[in-house]
């Protein structure tokens, strides 16, 4: 059998988003992600031990804009709860492993968060995070992950929040972290 490439992987993506650009398309794209993690050759091309450090966008897809990204991290991080605007991510673990929490707003006079659910993410697994989601995640050192988003990030606003202030700002472009 031959292994489940980046290739097959971008070709289904494009099928699944042409098809059905829904949550239920996203968790397809979720699993396929997974088997796409069982592709050695492909984890050690983007996530190997001699690879780049940060964040390296591997595919853009010309005509839905959907991105793969490969992350080889060597400080640990703890992120803001955030959401990624009008896009989703997938995040599909290579090595180490990703906290992930997923948040809402709550309403009392003013905006706070509240924690709905946190799970761990362990090499070989993918989780979905939906369009408007907000959520964080926590990776130690050395911590590899692909992720998936609908467009650039660098190109779309996204919230930030402060659960201690309740403070929300608006973000742009990811890869140079400049604010608005």
């Amino acid at each position: 059998m031959m292994a489940y490439s980046l290739n097959n992987f971008c070709d289904d993506t494009r099928a699944t988003l042409r098809e059905s650009d829904d949550s239920a398309g996203r968790e397809k794209i979720r699993r396929a992600l997974e088997q796409l993690l069982t592709d050695q050759a492909f984890c050690a091309e983007h996530a190997g031990a001699d690879n780049h450090t940060g964040m390296k966008q591997i595919f853009e897809d010309a005509s839905l804009n959907f991105c793969v990204l490969a992350y080889n991290m060597r400080a640990p991080r703890i992120s803001p709860p955030h959401d990624h605007g009008s896009s989703w991510a997938i995040y599909g673990q290579v090595a180490e492993y990703t906290d992930m929490t997923i948040w809402r707003t709550v309403e009392d006079g003013e905006e706070k968060l509240e924690q709905v659910r946190s799970f761990r993410l362990a090499p070989g697994q993918a989780g979905l995070f939906d369009t408007k989601e907000i959520h964080s995640i926590d990776y130690p050192a050395g911590s590899k992950f692909i992720r998936v988003t609908g467009v650039d990030m660098s190109k779309e606003d996204r919230r930030v929040f402060d659960p201690a202030t309740g403070e929300v700002k608006v973000v742009s472009s990811v890869g140079t972290g400049s604010q608005r």
